[in-house]
């Protein structure tokens, strides 16, 4: 007979135990920096009665984190997020619960903007559909390739001027764009246009970045009406959430050439991407990695530890989020 599973406080007496929250189809790989300070407790592979205690939450990826889990860890008073969202909590249970929330901070800030630039080039340039006709030999046959389109003194309307958003901005600057923005407030210090919607934004654009967070009043901010607004000539890149944008509309627009081509990091329905954009050469499709680079992963994990060490130390959080 095997011997019972020890609990946390046996194992390991002087270690705080923080959970590792997850979907099964999702592994949390930067635990060697945690665990020589805390002790990780994944429920998937632990006996229940070692999470009991347990005060934090270490949340992987989008793995949801609604009431249902909060009942069934009620000792914890901390969630950590490792995800540049935080769509998949429920901040509002949090807060009633009195459970503090953190985010990844901006830890991935620098290399999605990076990312969100790349996209929108590789739509203007064409520089994907270009070396599939390179790779196909088709250059030999068919000529020169279509010409592609400048990005810089485009006009670029940013959906969300957080900390992405103005990473992005800074950059677009660079290449000698003309900016503007809707977020959820005009923000003072910020010397870019300001538009109320995104409708009235897209129609002052000749591209949109979609960088914006998902929540009840952005879901679908880019619909139908956006689309029309932004005309013909108008490209969209989403590196924010898939449901931001209609995506039904925006495959009809793409196939019926209603605009200009798409870069696009993440979908609804992730990981099933509508089947019609795989022929189209104006899309460049990315399997939501906008955010994954070896120094994004270090920054995160200094922002996780800097948050669970100020939790279990009584001192402020690195990265709080306003729960409500």
């Amino acid at each position: 007979m095997s011997p019972p599973i020890p609990k946390p406080e046996e194992e390991h007496p002087s270690l705080p135990t923080v959970l590792i929250h997850r979907l099964p189809s999702f592994r949390y790989t930067l635990t060697s920096h945690l665990e020589p300070h805390f002790h990780l407790v994944d429920p998937l592979t632990t006996a229940a009665a070692a999470t009991d205690s347990a005060r934090a939450l270490l949340c992987v990826g989008p793995t949801p984190v609604n009431e249902g889990t909060l009942n069934l860890y009620p000792s914890v008073r901390l969630v950590v997020g490792t995800s540049a969202g935080l769509d998949h909590v429920d901040l509002a249970a949090c807060a009633r619960r009195g459970v503090a929330v953190t985010s990844a901070a901006n830890a991935f800030t620098e290399d999605v903007a990076d990312f969100a630039v790349a996209l929108l080039i590789d739509v203007l340039r064409r520089v994907s559909a270009g070396d599939r006709f390179v790779r196909r030999g088709l250059w030999p046959v068919q000529g020169d390739y279509p010409l592609g389109f400048k990005l810089g003194g485009k006009r670029v309307g940013i959906l969300g001027l957080g900390n992405i958003g103005s990473e992005v901005a800074k950059r677009l600057v660079a290449f000698g764009c003309s900016v503007a923005y809707n977020s959820r407030s005009k923000k003072p210090s910020v010397p870019f246009p300001y538009y109320e919607n995104a409708h009235d934004l897209a129609a002052n654009s000749d591209a949109l970045v979609v960088c914006c967070a998902l929540n009840d009043q952005t879901r679908h901010v880019v619909n139908k009406d956006v689309m029309t607004a932004l005309g013909k000539e108008g490209v969209i890149v989403n590196v924010g959430r898939g449901a931001l944008i209609d995506e039904e509309e925006l495959v009809r627009f793409l196939v019926a050439g209603e605009l200009r081509g798409a870069g696009l990091d993440v979908f609804e329905n992730e990981p099933n991407v509508p089947k019609q954009l795989f022929e189209l050469d104006n899309v460049v499709l990315s399997p939501h990695k906008a955010v994954l680079t070896p120094e994004s992963f270090r920054a995160l994990q200094d922002v996780v530890f800097a948050n669970l060490e100020a939790f279990f130390s009584n001192k402020p959080l690195v990265s709080p989020v306003e729960c409500h």
